[in-house]
Order: C-alpha cells, then sequence, then structure tokens
C-alpha cells in the first residue's frame, strides 16, 4: 500500500481527527482559518473548536479575484494564473496561523480547503439544456497539500453537483450532525454574500433536513458599501439606518423567478449584482435615490426575502429557534428588520451552541472532511438537490 493511502487511512481510524477548515466566502473579505478537533461521525459528530482567526485579505488580492469573479467574460490566462496562485497563498496563510498558535504540522491531521468561488452557474441560471449545474472553485488543493505539507481535502461541491445538487448550500450536511436537537425546531440563518438557511426539525429525520439560499445577504450592501463610503462594507448599517425605504424600488427588486423557485435552490452574485440594481431602478423609476435610501432598501430587500423563505417552512402554531451567523448577523439593522418580519420565532447566534457563528463556515467544511474519511452512513434521502454523498478529493503532499 502507498505510505499516503497508509496515513490517511490510519488518520480515518484515529478516535479525534485535527482537521483544519478554510472558508474563503463571496464576500471577499479573508480567509477563516478553523483548527477544529472531530471525533465520531454522522449524528455523533462531536466538534471542539480549537482555534479560529480570519486572515484579511489585502486589496490588491481583492482586486486580482474581481478580475474574474462572477463575470459572463474573463481572462482566462488569470483564471489559470490564480488557481495555484491562491491554493500557495492559503497554503502560506495556514503555516502563519500555525506558528501563531505555537502549534507544529506535525499536530495538525487534515485540510479541508472550500476555495474561492469565481463562478456559480446552476441550471435554473444558466439555462442551457445540454450542461449540468456548474460551480467553479480555485485555489487547488494540491498547492495548498505541497507548502504546508498536510494531506488537503478540496474541491467538495463538484461531488454534490455530479449526484444531481447545484453545489451549494452544502450546510444541511453539517448543520445537520452538529446542530440538530430532538425536541427543538431549529433554523440555522447564515448570511453571508448569498444568505441560506439549514431547517432542522423536531423530529430529526435527515429525510427532512434540507439547505436553501434565499437570496441576497450581503452582497448588494456591501457593493454599495465599496460604491458610496469607499468601504468593504456598512459598519453597523449606519449609511443605511439614515435612509428610508422606497416601496416601489424594492417591488421592483422581488421581481426574480429565482424567488418563486421550490427549495432547495441555490443562487450567487453572478444575479445579485449592481446591474440587477440599476435595472430595478430603471423599471421603478427611482434611479435618483439617494445613498442612504437605496441601501435602506436593499437591506430590506435582503430581510424581507429572508422572512418569505422561513415563512414557507414555519408552521403555524409550532416554534422555531433560529441561530444566525456570518456578516449579516452584526448588522443591527437587518437582523432587526428579521425579527420584525417573524414575531413568532426567537432569536439567537450560533455562538450558543458552542461554535463561533464566524467560524461556522470553516467548521463545516473541515466536517464535511471528517465525514469523507471517517462516516458517510447518514443517509438524506432521494430528494433533488439533497443527494446522499460523501465530498472532497484527496491531495497528498508528495
Amino acid at each position: 500500500m502507498n505510505r499516503q493511502i497508509q496515513h490517511l487511512y490510519n488518520i480515518a481510524q484515529q478516535p479525534v481527527r485535527r482537521i483544519i477548515g478554510l472558508m474563503s466566502g463571496t464576500s471577499l473579505d479573508g480567509l477563516d482559518v478553523a483548527l477544529c478537533h472531530i471525533s465520531g461521525s454522522g449524528p455523533d459528530t462531536d466538534v471542539v473548536l480549537h482555534r479560529f482567526t480570519t486572515v484579511p485579505y489585502d486589496e490588491e488580492l481583492k482586486a486580482e479575484i474581481r478580475t474574474i469573479f462572477a463575470k459572463d467574460k474573463i481572462e482566462f490566462e488569470k483564471l489559470c494564473l490564480l488557481n495555484p496562485y491562491i491554493g500557495r497563498l492559503h497554503g502560506r496563510l495556514i503555516l502563519d496561523c500555525l506558528k501563531k498558535w505555537g502549534i507544529t504540522t506535525n499536530e495538525v491531521d487534515i485540510i479541508a480547503s472550500h476555495g474561492q468561488t469565481v463562478y456559480h452557474a446552476p441550471k435554473s441560471q444558466h439555462q442551457h439544456d445540454k450542461f449540468p449545474n456548474a460551480t467553479l472553485q480555485i485555489g487547488d488543493g494540491d498547492h495548498i497539500a505541497a507548502v504546508t505539507g498536510v494531506i488537503t481535502l478540496s474541491d467538495f461541491r463538484q461531488k454534490h453537483v455530479a449526484h444531481g445538487g447545484e453545489g451549494a448550500p452544502l450546510a444541511v450536511y453539517g448543520d445537520y450532525f452538529m446542530f440538530s436537537k430532538a425536541g427543538e425546531n431549529r433554523l440555522l440563518l447564515n448570511m453571508g454574500g448569498i444568505a441560506n438557511f439549514t431547517y432542522l426539525p423536531a423530529d430529526e429525520d435527515a429525510s427532512n433536513v434540507f439547505t436553501t439560499d434565499t437570496g441576497p445577504g450581503n452582497t448588494l450592501l456591501d457593493a454599495y458599501a465599496r460604491k458610496f463610503l469607499n468601504k468593504s462594507y456598512d459598519e453597523d448599517g449606519k449609511l443605511a439606518a439614515q435612509g428610508t425605504i422606497n416601496d416601489d424600488l424594492l417591488h421592483a427588486l422581488k421581481i426574480n423567478p429565482f424567488f418563486d423557485a421550490a427549495f432547495p435552490k441555490t443562487t450567487g452574485p453572478e444575479v445579485f449584482k449592481i446591474a440587477y440594481v440599476e435595472e430595478a431602478q430603471a423599471r421603478s423609476q427611482t434611479t435618483g435615490l439617494s445613498a442612504k435610501d437605496l441601501m435602506a432598501t436593499l437591506v430590506q430587500f435582503s430581510a424581507d426575502t429572508i422572512v418569505d423563505a422561513i415563512r414557507r417552512v414555519v408552521h403555524e402554531g409550532e416554534t422555531y429557534r433560529i441561530y444566525m451567523s456570518g456578516g449579516g448577523a452584526h448588522n443591527p439593522m437587518l437582523t432587526m428588520a428579521l425579527k420584525k418580519g417573524l414575531p413568532n420565532c426567537s432569536f439567537g447566534l450560533t455562538g450558543e451552541l458552542n461554535i463561533n457563528g464566524d467560524a461556522k463556515e470553516a467548521v463545516l467544511f473541515a466536517v464535511l472532511a471528517n465525514e469523507c474519511l471517517a462516516g458517510g452512513d447518514t443517509s438524506f434521502g432521494n430528494r433533488q438537490g439533497v443527494p446522499t454523498v460523501t465530498m472532497g478529493k484527496v491531495s497528498f503532499p508528495k
């Protein structure tokens, strides 16, 4: 047996696996690095978040990624160059984190890398009959493994697509293993660039569990913060708080077939971008809106589409607890609008469940890697969009 395969086999047999989960989202804030100690698998998964940090991306890197991010036409050479470049960068950032934490690479079993999404194209969005669902993440796992010397699992979304899923959101698998609780109906609401929630019924029946995107979370808010404030986001929703919601624009923004599509579904900044808002403004004759009124309206747009989606699964007479994570959980204007729209739900943060909300997505990929190595026995049924699969491609250091 190849010694590296033997090493991987030995890791899978360990009572506790030490896995670094990586996440770099569509907001391009930086790289989330979560060192997790994981035992068990499936519903018996136990996760201890041992260390966590977010390493900010500098403006030069953000600009490089944006040259190919969510664009129909790009310079192909730049895509080819950034794929290994980001992988090697992520490898170096991991080594920097370990040095600061006083941890050696010998104390890490596996790296689980999400990569950087540069284009997301579910069939419902691309509308080409002969082509399947598609998604593309760069930051090659072989380069991470070569730089760090640690076995790396990456490219998780492709197996999901290969079995009929849309490649996102994948939170259904990790959220079910980490956060389901008998007797409590839970919704795990993550508000990153795109917002999504995981439905976790009190009966813990995996065949009823799903995750779905709801529409924009922060992607439009951040795009206009860069435009109006020259900042990466509207801190504490201060600009939005000064504005007045424009109902005509709000109505126009909600006219999109995505919002009426069945669950689970997925979307991305390929759809919800500045051009989308400008088209809605033209239709609603609101091109003259002030920056503060536009931001206030966009906050309400994110809130309303999240609320409308959740109302489709929250049954009258049942109690639901919503646990929030992602950048949107730190926006008081957005969270206030959610609570107003869902008065029969109680709200909290993922941190109450012993996982830092900012770390949640990085932890998710550590859990998916753990399941690939040591689990894979949980059935999520045969529903479209929620395939029962294990995910992650293996890259050995040599």
